[in-house]
């Protein structure tokens, strides 16, 4: 853990470069320091059925999810929300300037006890 999902409206596909968000927002969870390498997971999913709003058809939205393991306290947790939302708010700038747009972040603390993991990445960045 951490894993971030950015489910997105299919329409935006047209107007960002979901592959740089990607890279941008990993590149913020990296930043933040909280976060090992080999478990940091960004993927970007389209949603090609939605309804926004009025649906009026330009209408859009980025509703980003990170979850991560315990133990992190409140503060660490604002902090890298606001450094992720602060990477998305850089990234959608021309979304944003357009009143069809809405950008959305939430932060989920995973429970240990419904948690498993198996993770072969983390023994070979381990070892660089």
């Amino acid at each position: 853990m951490p894993h971030l999902t950015v489910e997105y409206s299919a329409n935006l596909d047209a107007h960002s470069d979901m592959a740089a968000l990607c890279r941008s927002l990993h590149a913020a969870m990296m930043a933040s320091g909280l976060f090992e390498l080999g478990a940091v997971r960004v993927r970007a999913r389209p949603c090609p059925h939605f309804a926004v709003a009025d649906q009026m058809p330009e209408n859009a939205f980025a509703d980003m999810i990170l979850r991560i393991g315990a133990g992190r306290g409140e503060a660490e947790k604002k902090a890298v929300g606001q450094a992720l939302m602060s990477a998305a708010e850089v990234h959608f700038v021309p979304l944003l300037a357009r009143p069809h747009f809405a950008l959305t972040l939430e932060v989920q603390e995973i429970s240990p006890a419904f948690s498993w993991k198996t993770n072969a990445i983390h023994p070979r960045l381990r070892t660089k």
